[in-house]
């Protein structure tokens, strides 16, 4: 059996949106692909060849979200003493302090960008830990400040 997903309640109902949304582009490339069939020979026709990737490309996506949808396991964040997905925990390094917010297998930065080196190294963690995060040049530690479950 695959392993299940821990995602939030707004989580899921984004993967389901999105599940939604896909499948409505589906059918936007279903009609293109008739349509590029009806203008004749397919063995040259570049229409036809572009719907059927963006067809690969989308029922890809659909099955990766459908399979999310089917191994997730909701938690409730509120209730978390320690970092997991939908909390978000400050750290404290080199006397800079930020805020994470964490969402499936990384973190992301508060603004919602990428935190590269800290990613999955304060999964588990609880206040006060230390987290040893690698960066290029150099192994950084960062103290976990704080861990709020909701926001």
């Amino acid at each position: 059996m695959a392993e299940p997903i821990p995602i939030t309640k707004e989580g899921l109902e984004r993967l389901k949106s999105s599940s939604i949304s896909s499948s409505l582009v589906r059918r936007q490339i279903i009609k293109a692909i008739a349509a590029a069939r009806e203008e004749g020979d397919l063995r040259e026709n570049a229409g036809y060849d572009a719907a059927r990737h963006d067809q690969a490309m989308t029922e890809r996506r659909i099955r990766e979200i459908e399979d999310r949808i089917r191994r997730a396991q909701i938690i409730d964040p509120s209730k978390a003493s320690s970092v997991q997905v939908g909390t978000y925990p400050r750290s404290r390094s080199m006397a800079r302090e930020r805020e994470y917010t964490i969402v499936a297998a990384r973190l992301r930065r508060k603004p919602g960008r990428s935190s590269n080196g800290v990613t999955n190294r304060q999964g588990g963690r609880k206040k006060g830990d230390v987290v040893d995060i690698r960066t290029p040049t150099t192994v950084l530690q960062a103290r976990v400040v704080s861990v709020n479950g909701s926001k």
